[in-house]
């Protein structure tokens, strides 16, 4: 799955637009004050998974490809 397809699979399970951001696919705006997200990890070649709150990003798992980091953006907005 790519974030493409991730998008797609939130928004068929009914997942509010504002609980998450997916980089370069789904960046709600205004800007909600808390959400998870997913992105590339400044460096490349990794992803990562997070929550941001207040301003502040901050990243709880990081990912060796794009399909690992979507499958568990997946697994915490839909579980």
């Amino acid at each position: 799955m790519d974030r493409y397809a991730l998008r797609a699979a939130l928004s068929d399970a009914g997942v509010p637009d504002g609980y998450y951001r997916i980089e370069q696919v789904h960046e709600p705006v205004p800007t909600p004050p808390d959400f998870l997200f997913l992105r590339e990890a400044e460096h490349g070649g990794t992803w990562e998974t997070g929550v941001y709150e207040r301003g502040v990003y901050e990243t709880i798992a990081r990912h060796p490809s794009e399909e690992a980091a979507c499958a568990h953006l997946l697994r915490l907005l839909v579980s």
